[in-house]
């Protein structure tokens, strides 16, 4: 690595001598700009916009544009005058606790290196900020420009971290948060459930960038000469109108299979999805609302049958009396006695 800044941190009346080296690096594959027919790069040239020349980099300078078509134009003599330009000081102003820090104010990353007898406090200093759970707001001139920062500890090396200041910070305006939406206790708890199923330790090794290594591929298979096979991709599902809730306990579910987890209910066919769930759900609601006049339907015949039956055997009951009154006639009629002549 290459040092970009060299200077030291002001912490009380300890001066500690230090280097600054970028912690990151962009792995983004670049390309050039070039003409399709021969493959030879493009170039533009700097033309002065009023008189059509073409501008060295020794005749170009900065200009302000105050409106009206006019510009203030500054020199690199206006930039030297500035104090910033000569600072060589990171001003530890106060030490506060990390989580006070909102991550959106984090900009870049740079390591602090101890530079020749500052081995000693440079080390007091990361100590000290170990042990305190703290992390010290700084400010540095980087770039002929003051930076908010924060100091802290990664890997026992110190890391300075320039911020953005907060009126760079944009303000979200969104109809939505001006709308009463309610979200009911079930479908809370059911989102808190999904989160639980889905928390692990977070192991940035494990996440890659598959673009960036598709298009290697793709440059790779050019420079050798040979074919590129394209992996399937696959279908994502179509978004629908699904029951939230039916989609969350079906995401439930998923993850829970995904961790090797039994899902409720056991069987096999594969964890379901959201939208597969969910109109499984719907269906079931279907046939259940189909069976339902059935049943009631059923259910009044067996009741009509049942209020039948009484009356049914009562009128067979007079119909076996009234059959049964001739005969009795004619059992009297048979046994009476004869007059005498």
């Amino acid at each position: 690595m290459r040092a970009i800044w060299k200077g030291a941190v002001s912490f009380g009346l300890v001066s500690i001598g230090v280097k600054l080296y970028s912690a990151t690096e962009e792995k983004d594959i670049r390309f050039h700009q070039v003409h399709r027919e021969d493959g030879g790069r493009i170039r533009y040239k700097r033309t002065c916009s009023v008189c059509g020349e073409e501008v060295t980099y020794d005749d170009i300078a900065k200009g302000y544009d105050i409106g009206g078509g006019e510009m203030v134009i500054l020199t690199d003599e206006d930039f030297a005058d500035l104090p910033l330009t000569s600072s060589r000081a990171i001003d530890v102003l106060e030490f506060v606790p990390a989580e006070q820090v909102d991550p959106i104010l984090y900009n870049k990353a740079y390591f602090l290196e101890p530079e020749g007898a500052a081995t000693k406090p440079y080390v007091l200093l990361r100590d000290a900020l170990i042990d305190s759970e703290r992390v010290a707001i700084v400010k540095v001139a980087l770039r002929q420009r003051e930076q908010l920062a924060t100091l802290r500890v990664r890997e026992g090396v110190l890391l300075l971290n320039t911020m953005l200041w907060p009126d760079e910070i944009r303000t979200p305006d969104f109809g939505f948060l001006d709308e009463d939406l309610k979200v009911r206790p079930p479908e809370l708890a059911m989102a808190s459930s999904l989160i639980d199923s889905m928390t692990g330790e977070f192991e940035p090794d494990v996440f890659t960038d598959d673009y960036r290594a598709a298009l290697q591929e793709v440059i790779d298979a050019k420079v050798e000469g040979r074919e590129v096979v394209q992996p399937e991709e696959v279908e994502e599902a179509p978004a629908a109108a699904v029951d939230l809730m039916a989609a969350l306990k079906a995401s439930v579910e998923r993850a829970k299979a995904a961790r090797g987890e039994q899902p409720a209910g056991g069987g096999g066919g594969g964890a379901p999805t959201p939208i597969s769930s969910a109109r499984s759900a719907q269906k079931a609601a279907e046939k259940k609302a189909a069976k339902a006049p059935a049943k009631k339907t059923a259910a009044k015949k067996t009741a009509e049958k049942t209020a039948a039956e009484p009356a049914k055997k009562t009128t067979a009951k007079k119909t076996s009396a009234k059959k049964a009154e001739p005969a009795k006639k004619t059992a009297t009629r048979k046994t009476a006695p004869r007059k005498s002549a």
